[in-house]
């Protein structure tokens, strides 16, 4: 069975043709429980999100600022699986139509086997992978795969990448590219900043892939500011941190609706 990289494309393509950015969301598998994150998955869909992308939590993040660790760290004391992760993505792709990816470090993939990982991804119904640190040079046996069993990889670039760096991860990569919008881990912010469309610009400049933003927007007129250059809107700790300040697990889902209903009007500049 192949994977929903083309449904992805078509996705942010419809975005682009009504004029406005893409609304991606972020939320860790198996938080608070496994059935109660692929209902947060659904209830960001509902709200107004283009693209969920589900987070496969990990002990060790390198990209995930404290929001997320905790969330991650409540789903792996639950028991997650990468099974889990599996069966989050197919029961929101199922549920919606729309296109999932997973977000995952590379040592889980590693050990559970490129092929077996790919297959049950693309089996699953989804769309492809978010890699942060998989090196581009090193990412050959994975894009084999994913190409196999049409997936998207998307890569990571970041405000420090030079422009000939850019030029290759963007090369590499598929679905679209994931602009760090600061250096540092995820989590709100007070602003986006200026480096995040200057990094949107210059990656531009090498690839005709569209170009989605992420780390720090958590708001409306933040997502409003970002659609202003790039072609899609990332939210993560702003989606988790209602599921973690919510009295319950129905209104943590209420807040997800809710923030990205407003997030949704926020890339169409009607924030």
């Amino acid at each position: 069975m192949s994977g929903n990289v083309q449904l992805l494309n078509d996705t942010l393509a419809a975005a682009k043709s009504e004029g406005r950015a893409a609304l991606i969301a972020y939320l860790p598998a198996g938080f608070p429980t496994v059935t109660g994150g692929i209902e947060a998955v659904k209830a960001a869909l509902d709200g107004g999100a283009d693209v969920v992308e589900v987070g496969l939590p990990h002990s060790d993040p390198v990209l995930d600022g404290p929001v997320i660790q905790t969330a991650d760290d409540i789903a792996l004391r639950g028991g997650v699986k990468i099974a889990d992760v599996m069966r989050t993505v197919r029961e929101a792709h199922e549920a919606t139509g729309k296109p999932i990816l997973v977000m995952t470090y590379w040592n889980p993939i590693d050990r559970y086997g490129v092929e077996r990982f790919t297959a049950e991804l693309a089996e699953a119904g989804g769309a492809g992978c978010i890699l942060p640190d998989l090196p581009v040079q090193e990412s050959a046996l994975w894009r084999e795969h994913a190409d196999k069993h049409g997936l998207a990889t998307v890569f990571v670039v970041a405000p420090s990448s030079k422009d000939a760096r850019l030029a290759e991860i963007t090369a590499a990569g598929s679905g679209f590219v994931y602009a760090a919008s600061l250096m540092g881990v995820t989590g709100t912010r007070e602003s986006v900043g200026a480096q995040a469309e200057d990094l949107v610009r210059r990656t531009r400049a090498t690839t005709d892939t569209p170009v989605c933003v992420g780390l720090g927007v958590s708001n409306a007129s933040q997502a409003a500011e970002v659609a202003g250059f790039a072609d899609g809107v990332i939210v993560g700790s702003a989606f988790v941190k209602r599921m973690l300040d919510a009295p319950d697990d129905a209104a943590g889902l209420e807040g997800v609706r809710a923030l990205a209903a407003d997030l949704a009007k926020g890339v169409r500049g009607r924030a």
